[in-house]
Formats: structure tokens, C-alpha cells, sequence
């Protein structure tokens, strides 16, 4: 495996650096009370310095030629770096508490030890670099500098690129991260689809090394509106595969209409839980109830009623089996304790001549 430029420096600078201590050691020193050293033979100095200006001329050369890359990395102010907006990372979504496990890894190893690569950018005062790769690590250290470690550098590669050539080098990062969602890399790759590619998916798909027809879900699901999404008790919640279903069901209007009525309502209910200190509603039964909103609300069927004079139900049985019976009492029927006995015992009555009733 070739060698990295940083490895391969470090190397060349360690070769030259016991050069020099070995000419020095065997340079004459100047005169003092110790006894006169003799100084190395010409022809071994001389091999010495030849070893040297050779290795230095072949490292030149492997630079010249492209075997390796010279690699920019530098020590910046966070604040002086914005993000790229074509990152699939929501910024605006990290915090401390996501971001701890880094936020302690930097600090223990006393500084940031995987470099993030940028890009310079021009016409803009307040920044000089915008990051490609290391959202994160740009967040992590910009607490950090906020939070009793002012001299904390943020450590970058600087990278030639242009915006596709970023997005690519962004998707492949972004790949392996568990923390980035399946809606933000699905977003993400909506975005790019219009702005890098024309939307071509198949050039994106050979591009990318994706599958065209995956590809096709991620764009699809990139497509669920915001007012459903809103459902949902995080974006994180929002998963390609059970999440594809959803988006093909938007294709109709009719049923489009009533995922969204059924989305403003769980999102309500959604914020009333977390007013109250609640568990959310979990994103299994979010998606149940949004795909099963276009068949309208689901009335259980009733077995049995028993109605007051005046037409309101004041007791129905909802199912009989062999595990017991399941009865409902209405309220606002008008029924007191002797309504509800009599309507029981006609229940029960029923039941039995249906073949339905407790001693079957």
C-alpha cells in the first residue's frame, strides 16, 4: 500500500535529520582543552551528502510526478470557517449532548487528530475556507473554544474541488456515519440530483456507485412534505424502507388530503406528550395510522346495542369470544344504574341465543 505524503515527509525529514547529526558529529570541532578529533575521511562525508541529495531529488520527483500528492493541512479558527451547504449533516442539529462522545475524544487526545478537509472560498470577509468533510469536528471544536478551551484549533486538509466533486467526497464520509438520517442523506441527494446532475438519476446512480433503482426510493422518500414529517417525534424516526410506502401513498391527492389531516393531528398530539413529559408516539404506529388515514376512521363492529327511549346508545358489545365479552358504556345516553342492568342482562341474553354467550 502506498504511503501517505504525511508519512512519506515524515520519513524523508527523518533521513535528513540523521544526515546532518552524522556530518556533524564528524565535522572538527573547534579548539579546546580535550584532545583533537580526527574529522570523518572526505569520501565518507561526501557518500553521506550524496545519500542525502539523492533522496531529496527522488522525493521532488515522486511530487512532480503525481505518486504523491502534497497535502495542505492547517490549524484554523472555527469561526472563520462556514459549513458547505451541500453537506447532508444538518448543522443546525448538533449539540452538545449529540455530539459528546467527540466533544471528550478531543480532549483527551489534547487536540482534534483526523484532520477535516475544506475548500477556500473567496468574496465572502467573515470566512476564508468552507468544510467539505468534518461537520462535526468543526461543531466539536467551536464548543470547545466556547467552553474553557479558547486556543483549541480546528485542524483541516485543504482540497480543490468543485461542487460535485464535494458532494462525492461528502456522500462517501456521510455513508458510514450512523448519526446522519436516512431523510437528511435522502434530501441531500435530492438537492445534488437537481444542482450537480441535471436531474439524471442514472448518471448520479454511475457517479455515486449506486443503485439506480435505490437510488430512485432515497429520491422518492426525499419527497415526503414537511407537514407530514412533522408527525413523526424526529427526523431520525423517519426510516427509507417502511418510510417508501408513505411516499408512494402521497401520490394520490384524495389520499395525500387525509395523511395530512392525520399528520397535523399526531404532530399535536405529539407536541401535547412532550409538554407533559410523555413517551412520543413511536414511528411504527405514526406510519400505521398515516397509511391507514385514507380508508377513513375505523368503526369496530357492534355485536349488540341497547339504546335509551330517546335514540342514544347507552351500551354496545363490541366482540365475543372465547376469552370473554367486550361491552361499552356510552356516556351522555342519559342511562343510570338500573339502564345499565337491564341493558346487560338483554346483552348477555342475546349472546347466548346467537351461540355467542360466557358458557360456550
Amino acid at each position: 500500500m502506498a504511503r501517505t505524503q504525511k508519512d512519506y515527509l515524515a520519513d524523508l525529514l527523518a533521513e535528513e535529520a540523521a544526515a546532518e547529526a552524522a556530518n556533524e558529529a564528524a565535522a572538527p570541532h573547534a579548539p579546546t582543552a580535550a584532545p583533537a578529533v580526527d574529522p570523518e575521511p572526505p569520501a565518507r562525508l561526501a557518500r553521506t551528502r550524496g545519500t542525502t541529495l539523492l533522496g531529496r531529488e527522488s522525493a521532488l520527483a515522486r511530487v512532480a510526478s503525481g505518486e504523491v500528492r502534497q497535502v495542505t493541512q492547517l490549524l484554523l479558527d472555527p469561526a472563520r470557517v462556514r459549513i458547505w451547504p451541500g453537506n447532508a449533516r444538518v448543522y443546525a442539529d448538533l449539540t452538545e449532548e449529540n455530539a459528546r462522545e467527540l466533544i471528550d475524544s478531543i480532549v483527551a487526545e489534547n487536540g482534534q487528530k483526523v484532520p477535516a478537509v475544506v475548500r477556500r472560498i473567496e468574496g465572502d470577509p467573515d470566512h476564508d475556507f468552507e468544510v467539505i468533510a468534518g461537520t462535526r469536528r468543526h461543531f466539536a471544536v467551536s464548543w470547545l473554544r466556547a467552553h474553557s478551551y479558547p486556543d483549541m484549533h480546528f485542524v483541516a486538509q485543504v482540497a480543490q474541488l468543485d461542487d460535485e466533486a464535494a458532494f462525492r467526497l461528502a456522500d462517501l464520509e456521510n455513508r458510514a456515519r450512523k448519526d446522519v438520517s436516512d431523510l437528511e442523506r435522502a434530501r441531500n441527494y435530492a438537492e445534488a440530483l437537481r444542482t450537480h446532475y441535471g436531474n439524471h438519476l442514472t448518471r448520479m446512480a454511475e457517479r455515486l456507485k449506486l443503485s439506480k433503482g435505490w437510488l430512485s426510493k432515497v429520491i422518492k422518500v426525499a419527497g415526503i412534505p414537511d407537514a407530514v414529517i412533522a408527525a413523526f417525534a424526529s427526523t431520525a424516526d423517519v426510516q427509507l424502507k417502511p418510510a417508501y410506502p408513505l411516499a408512494q401513498a402521497l401520490d394520490d391527492k384524495a389520499a395525500a388530503k387525509a395523511i395530512l389531516a392525520e399528520a397535523r393531528q399526531i404532530a399535536r398530539e405529539q407536541g401535547e406528550r412532550r409538554a407533559r413529559g410523555a413517551a412520543s408516539i413511536g414511528s411504527g404506529d405514526v406510519l400505521r395510522r398515516l397509511l391507514a388515514a385514507p380508508a377513513g376512521p375505523q368503526v369496530p363492529e357492534t355485536l349488540f346495542s341497547w339504546a335509551m327511549p330517546g335514540g342514544r346508545t347507552a351500551l354496545s358489545v363490541l366482540s365475543a369470544n372465547r376469552q370473554g365479552v367486550t361491552l361499552r358504556l356510552h356516556a351522555g345516553a342519559g342511562a343510570d344504574h338500573d339502564h345499565l342492568v337491564t341493558a346487560f342482562r338483554e346483552a348477555l341474553d342475546q349472546l347466548e341465543r346467537e351461540g355467542r354467550g360466557l358458557q360456550r
